[in-house]
Parts: structure tokens; sequence; C-alpha cells
């Protein structure tokens, strides 16, 4: 198999993999919060010495998340937040602390503000977030001041990651970041609302139409190579 065949094989694969990110796009276009990912292609170069052209190789193992704002969808749910602007909820799970955009929370049996998985909202010194159980009234102020019954109990804290590029998928709408991550003040909570998965349907079945024709193409390459190949192999060995 000659270099354009191997260039084609990696193209290929990474084809695959860009395919396989965006029918995960796809099945969440209703998860409240989801963060769409794209896929980033590479380009490796090989001197072969001289004698032979550059050996290319492409490579698609890096991921990009993309933080466009959301739809806000009113609910009128007390403990159902949603984030304008920049910035993430942090939650602490049995495998550290996460950033997400899934603002809906409710209390557990200890009167902590949880996701549906359990998962503690944290406020801005990193602490649990407390709700009385006999509160009438649950108030979140646009910088994200609970109150109940009118008394201040905690502010959420809002988080960004200090390089953005450094957010990797921990789950269906969790956020791992691999850096460090800085308190954000400038983000507007809204109580009573849901921010919506950001994934554009007709921009990612579009790009799957694309994909599915490129690696099409590419595989009707790969076959006439192979068939070139055995011509010649046959055609030496007479």
């Amino acid at each position: 198999m000659d270099n354009a065949a191997y260039t084609t094989l990696t193209r290929q694969s990474g084809l695959m993999r860009e395919m396989q990110v965006l029918a995960h796009n796809v099945a969440n276009l209703s998860t409240t919060g989801f963060r769409r990912e794209g896929l980033i292609f590479s380009e490796y170069m090989r001197d072969l010495g001289g004698t032979e052209e550059p050996l290319s190789m492409a490579a698609a193992n890096a991921r990009h998340t993309d933080l466009t704002q959301g739809t806000l969808t009113f609910t009128g749910g007390a403990l159902d937040l949603a984030i304008e602007g920049d910035g993430f909820f942090m939650v602490d799970t049995p495998q550290g602390e996460r950033l997400t955009r899934s603002g809906h929370f409710v209390t557990n049996a200890a009167g902590e503000m949880v996701t549906p998985d359990g998962h503690q909202l944290l406020d801005v010194g990193g602490a649990p977030i407390f709700v009385p159980a006999d509160a009438r009234g649950i108030a979140i102020g646009r910088d994200g001041t609970l109150s109940a019954d009118g008394q201040p109990l905690a502010q959420i804290g809002l988080w960004q990651p200090e390089v953005p590029s450094e957010l990797r998928r921990a789950g269906s709408t969790l956020l791992l970041v691999e850096g460090e991550v800085q308190p954000i003040a400038d983000a507007i909570v809204h109580q009573g609302f849901l921010e919506d998965s950001n994934v554009n349907p007709i921009i990612e079945m579009a790009r799957m139409i694309e994909v599915q024709r490129a690696y099409e193409m590419g595989q009707k390459f790969i076959e006439r190579e192979d068939e070139r190949i055995r011509n010649v192999v046959q055609t030496l060995g007479k």
C-alpha cells in the first residue's frame, strides 16, 4: 500500500470519529444545558529522505466544546436556574468537582441543593448550599444570591476555566477542567428558567451528510487503489 492509501485511511478514521461526535450532539438536542462538541483535525508530515514525497497523516483526536449561549426556557421552578453569559455552575461529584450549564436542581434529604443525580451545587466558597425545609419562599437574585423568606443564605458560585480549550466532557452535561478555574462576576442567573442545548439540528445534519459523502469518496479511492495493486501484482507475476 502506497502513501496515498495510508493517508486516506487516516482520514477515514478521523471521519468516523467526527460522525460519532455529530451523532452524540444530535442525540442530545433536548438535553438541558448540553454543550455541543466539534472535532479538530490536524496534519502530521514526515520526511521520507528525499527519494519519496513526504508522508502526510491526518489525526482527529482533539475535541472542541462549543460555549455558545443556548435558548432560555421559562419553567417557573423555584430551583431551576439558567446562566446568561459566560460561566458554569460547579457541582461536587464522586469523581471530583465538575462544571455544568444544566441548572435543574432539587433538594435532598439533608436540604442540600443537588442535581437530579445527587451532585451537590457549590457556593462561591466551594461549600454545599442548604435550603431550609420550612422555607415558604425561595428567591435567587441575578447575582446568584439565594434567600429564604427574605433572608440571604448563600451565593451560588459561577465559574469559568482560565483556558476554555481545557474543557473535557465528563458526562452528558458535566465538564472537567484540566487546568484552573476562576470565579466570574458578570454573568446573570435567571430563576425559573433552564438553558436548552446549544446544538443546531440543521447544522449538525448538514455536516453529517458532508462527512458521509467524504467517507464514501475515500472508501471508493481505497477500493480503486486495492484493485490497481492487485492488477500490478498479477501483471508482474506472469
